[in-house]
Order: structure tokens, then C-alpha cells, then sequence
């Protein structure tokens, strides 16, 4: 399947995401801030980021940012992670250069469904 990078700092979530990600087929990398997230896109070059936008170091607009201006990342997916729900918030993410967007709590059936969706788009 893909590899797929999680870019989050909150334990429980990273575990949940991960061992869920794992038993549909991913290869799942882990980054625990925005600045490791950058350094291990460039690094490892996975098919698709998911990025929370809260993260120490480097939030998650600007590490987006410059994972999107690096040549070498700039075609991957990013799907934003995040519990900013309120109006704006969607728009705030996809202005960053997030290919998508999903609200914490995370529902995996509907996040799977934007994995697969932008996964397929980024083979073509």
C-alpha cells in the first residue's frame, strides 16, 4: 500500500492513527512536531502527509508550507489534521497548501475515504 507520514504530537492520537493506518497495509512513518515532519518529507518522500496543524516547533501551515515549496515534496498530498472546526478554519488549511482537510476526533472511516481519494489522484 502507501506510505504515509503522521505528522502529530499527541501520543494517544499518533498510536491510534497508526496501528489503524498499519492493519489496512500502510507503511506508517511518525513525526512528533512540524520541524521533524519537514525532515523526514524530504527524507523518506511518503505518498501522502497527514498533518495536525497544532504542533510545537513548526506549526503545521508553515511546515505544509514549506514541505509544498521544497521540490522534492511538493506533489505529496497533505491532509490536515485538526480541531479547529470553526468557519474559516477548512480555507486557513487549504490557503497553507493541505490537499484536504479533516476535523479531530478523527472518524478513520472518513479520513480512510480522503486517504484513498487523494492517494488515487496523486497515481494519476
Amino acid at each position: 500500500m502507501a506510505k504515509i507520514l503522521l505528522v502529530e504530537d499527541n501520543e494517544m492520537n499518533r498510536d491510534m492513527l497508526s496501528r489503524r493506518l498499519a492493519r489496512k497495509g500502510h507503511e506508517v512513518f511518525i513525526a512528533v512536531d512540524g520541524a521533524e515532519g519537514v525532515s523526514m518529507a524530504l527524507a523518506k518522500v511518503p505518498d501522502l502527509i497527514l498533518m495536525d496543524m497544532s504542533l510545537p516547533v513548526l506549526d503545521g501551515w508553515r511546515a505544509t508550507q514549506q514541505i509544498k515549496a521544497a521540490p522534492e515534496t511538493k506533489m505529496i498530498p497533505v491532509i490536515a489534521l485538526t480541531a479547529h472546526a470553526m468557519a474559516g478554519d477548512r480555507e486557513k488549511c487549504l490557503a497553507a497548501g493541505c490537499d484536504d482537510y479533516d476535523t479531530k476526533p478523527v472518524e478513520f472511516p472518513r479520513l480512510l475515504g480522503k486517504i484513498e481519494t487523494l492517494l488515487k489522484e496523486a497515481m494519476t
